[in-house]
């Protein structure tokens, strides 16, 4: 049975979905930010925040050139592609700064390090 389709990209300038929240990722010493439109996600966030066993790894499409809810870069991670995953390919973990620089230069960022540090609502 094929998984129920995702909700559509929120426009960066219309109010997030309800029940939408943003969720901080710490990367060694970096953080970033998603906003996390799909229950299924939010509930994977949460139990990651509890120390719970969830498969770990954040895994997105890059938005280049626009911050959306992740301050202080210059890029996020579009909601509707995000997945959690167990494990990935190697070209896409890195840190926060390495999307910013270039140095990760693929369309998806999935840091093998990242740990859920806060979730807060999102409206």
């Amino acid at each position: 049975m094929a998984p129920p389709p995702r909700p559509p990209t929120p426009s960066p300038t219309a109010p997030p979905p309800a029940g939408s929240v943003i969720v901080t990722f710490q990367v060694e010493a970096e953080e970033y930010r998603i906003l996390l439109t799909d229950a299924d996600d939010i509930e994977i966030a949460q139990r990651l925040l509890a120390g719970e066993e969830a498969p770990g790894i954040p895994n997105g499409e890059i938005v280049r050139g626009e911050t959306g809810v992740n301050t202080g870069w210059s890029w996020h991670i579009d909601p509707a592609t995000l997945e959690f995953a167990d494990i990935t390919v190697e070209v896409c973990d890195g840190l926060p700064s390495h999307v910013e620089d270039g140095t990760l230069a693929g369309d998806r960022y999935c840091p093998w390090g990242a740990q859920v540090i806060d979730i807060e609502s999102a409206a």
